[in-house]
């Protein structure tokens, strides 16, 4: 092979991933859960599989290789990953067992066990997706515009890495599950949603995943609804405008009809100058790093 034919190929791969990676991965991982909508280790499965798609991709073709991360950092991530992901789902567990009762009380009681079990089981996944993520974005865009609701979530430690990539849609800190995991978790039992909600939560771990991922992708159409790379690396941005805009982490949708919108590609990521050490992060819900230029209450902050 030739050089110019080697050459060939590599712009080949990279315009297939830049107008198709996400596009495929979002109509295979439903495609996983439809086959058999019940079965719950799909969502465990999806989050490997994704993660091992978008991490070649960043390997290989990544945006800004400035972000790639040593072997060694990348294996802390991992296991950082999976334990935050055992919290969450035993956040899950929780609320399941605090609020499923009252939650179906309240539904029987004021009428709203109106949720349409007979349409297709696609048009409920995404009903239960876009409802969620309106719901989160709310939350969301709270905890950048209350200091107390950005303290008491531990949001900044998200916000805290300089360099980003899929594995960060999982880097959270262990308080903030409580607020992840509770949107969509109200919609599923406020309204007796049923089969859809696993789609649902399968889809938007594969879009966190991507919308955090060091890779370049199509904007146009899928942005439209959907948060691509671009958009969501631009809410981490180290300059407090930028970080207040994009706040659908899996959808784009709520922040173009609610006016937090920007296409903008940034400089920088994290919150400030320098990124906070792992224990630093874990203590930022009680002590703010001393160079944050995000957090509200840096400057004026509209919502």
């Amino acid at each position: 092979m030739t050089q110019t034919d080697a050459a060939a190929i590599e712009r080949f791969l990279h315009q297939a991933l830049f107008y198709c990676l996400q596009p495929v991965l979002l109509v295979i991982v439903i495609s996983c859960w439809y086959l058999d909508p019940t079965r719950e280790e799909t969502y465990l499965l999806v989050i490997i599989f994704v993660q091992l798609v978008l991490g070649f991709a960043e390997q290989y073709f990544s945006a800004r290789p400035a972000w790639l991360i040593s072997t060694k950092e990348k294996i802390r991530n991992v296991a950082l990953v999976v334990v935050l992901t055992m919290s969450a789902l035993a956040v899950t567990e929780l609320y399941q067992a605090w609020l499923s009762s009252p939650l179906d009380a309240v539904r029987v009681s004021i009428g709203l066990d109106i949720w349409p079990q007979d349409w297709p089981l696609l048009v409920q996944l995404f009903m239960v997706f876009f409802l969620s993520e309106l719901l989160w974005y709310w939350m969301h865009r709270a905890e950048h515009r209350w200091n107390l609701v950005w303290r008491l979530s531990g949001h900044g430690s998200h916000h805290s890495f300089k360099k980003l990539g899929a594995l960060n849609f999982g880097l959270n800190h262990p308080v903030e599950y409580f607020f992840i995991v509770l949107p969509s978790f109200l919609v599923e039992l406020t309204f007796g949603v049923g089969t859809a909600a696993l789609g649902a939560a399968i889809l938007t771990v594969t879009q966190t995943s991507i919308a955090h991922a060091n890779i370049v992708s199509n904007t146009r159409l899928i942005g439209l609804l959907f948060t691509t790379g671009k958009y969501h690396i631009c809410h981490h941005s180290a300059v407090l405008k930028e970080s207040n805009t994009n706040y659908g982490c899996s959808a784009i949708i709520w922040d173009r009809l609610f006016g937090t919108f920007l296409d903008k590609t940034i400089d920088e990521a994290g919150t400030g100058p320098t990124e906070p050490t792992l224990w630093e992060k874990f203590l930022m819900p009680f002590k703010e790093p001393g160079d944050t230029t995000i957090a509200p209450g840096t400057s004026e902050v509209g919502i």
